[in-house]
């Protein structure tokens, strides 16, 4: 099992903690995660455009000349996509983009992201995420006291006393918090550092095994 440092809000060492090595040690699955990313920005998407078809466009349905006679090409309606004012072709309609993902594979790539970031030593652990009174400026003095200058994102447990750890840092732009239930793929991945609550580090050991 991968062994972390535990450290408090002053960046201080203040213990040690044994991470699930099914959860943080394994070897990453590149695919799985790619597949999870994809997974993820495809469900998000709104796929609410669309375009008119012959059918649907405004305009009459007549025949705009006869058949023959005119020298001309035969046309049976100035709504066909031939025409200045007729319907698209083959153009986009409502859909949904999000496709299934095995749930094994899901696993796979939550896991994978972990370790990820345990090997790349962006992983940090610390005991708590308490703050007694809800103050922006405390919450950036604990980021700069660990370095944390890039995307951040803490992960804490619900049992966890966050929220006014969670209220003091929704205006900062480069941290965002997210529960172990609530823990995706891309979110971990697009951070250049993860920071996981003592209790949520165990938590996500159960969950994710």
């Amino acid at each position: 099992m991968p062994t972390v440092d535990v450290y408090n809000l002053e960046a201080k060492v203040v213990g040690t903690v044994e991470l699930a090595d099914e959860v943080f040690g394994i070897e990453p699955n590149n695919q799985a995660m790619f597949d999870a990313i994809l997974n993820q920005q495809a469900s998000s998407r709104q796929g609410t455009h669309d375009t008119k078809t012959r059918s649907e466009v405004s305009g009459t349905g007549k025949k705009p000349f006869r058949q023959k006679g005119t020298g001309r090409a035969r046309q049976g309606s100035t709504r066909a996509t031939q025409w200045r004012g007729g319907g698209i072709a083959f153009g986009p309609t409502p859909r949904k983009y999000g496709f299934k993902l095995n749930k094994k594979v899901r696993r796979l790539a939550l896991r994978s992201a972990l370790s990820e970031k345990v090997q790349d030593k962006a992983c940090t652990v610390i005991e708590g995420i308490s703050f007694a009174e809800i103050k922006t400026k405390n919450f950036v003095n604990m980021m700069n006291a660990f370095n944390f200058d890039k995307k951040t994102l803490f992960v804490v447990d619900v049992a966890d006393d966050f929220e006014n750890a969670y209220l003091s840092m929704r205006n900062i732009p480069n941290a965002m918090m997210l529960t172990v239930d609530g823990l995706n793929v891309y979110d971990i991945s697009n951070a250049a550092q993860i920071v996981m609550t003592e209790a949520a580090a165990k938590k996500a050991g159960e969950v994710w095994a």
